[in-house]
């Protein structure tokens, strides 16, 4: 057990450790819990791998990792905003990039449609040039 009964996390909480005696007492609990016995030697040298227990599919699904894949994908952009709007949806808290995605939804119906804009989709998957070549393409009409 170690001496020092606090321990410091990576993130600003201290996590409080149990004493010996509270330690002691858990293991006991854990010991004598009807519902969960400790698995015998034999159990133990007939377990096998999740990967080779389990169909497949079940084991891929169950040990997928990440976010799941959303159907909206969205694209990545590099956005100048006004410091003091920017402080307000940060100030919100978790998930104010999203919500300064909705902000754009809802003020991008309010915008006028242009003619072109039945070309956006078509706009968005076209393969961007690549950046060396766009600043060349900028440095010339300069």
């Amino acid at each position: 057990m170690p001496s020092n009964p606090r321990r410091e996390t990576a993130t600003p909480r201290v996590v409080e450790m149990l004493s010996e005696e509270e330690e002691a007492a858990l293991q006991v609990e854990i010991a004598t819990d009807p519902d969960a016995p400790e698995a015998t030697t034999e159990q133990l040298a007939q377990m096998r791998p999740a990967r080779e227990a389990m169909p497949p599919a079940l084991f891929k699904a169950l040990t997928r990792r990440g976010r799941p894949r959303s159907p909206n994908k969205l694209v990545q952009v590099t956005l100048r905003l006004d410091p003091a709007a920017l402080a307000s949806f940060r100030a919100t808290g978790p998930g104010w990039q999203g919500r300064i995605n909705e902000a754009v939804i809802v003020g991008s119906r309010r915008l006028p449609q242009q003619s072109g804009a039945d070309d956006a989709e078509k706009l968005i998957q076209q393969p961007q040039r690549p950046a060396k070549e766009r600043a060349a393409k900028h440095r010339s009409k300069a």
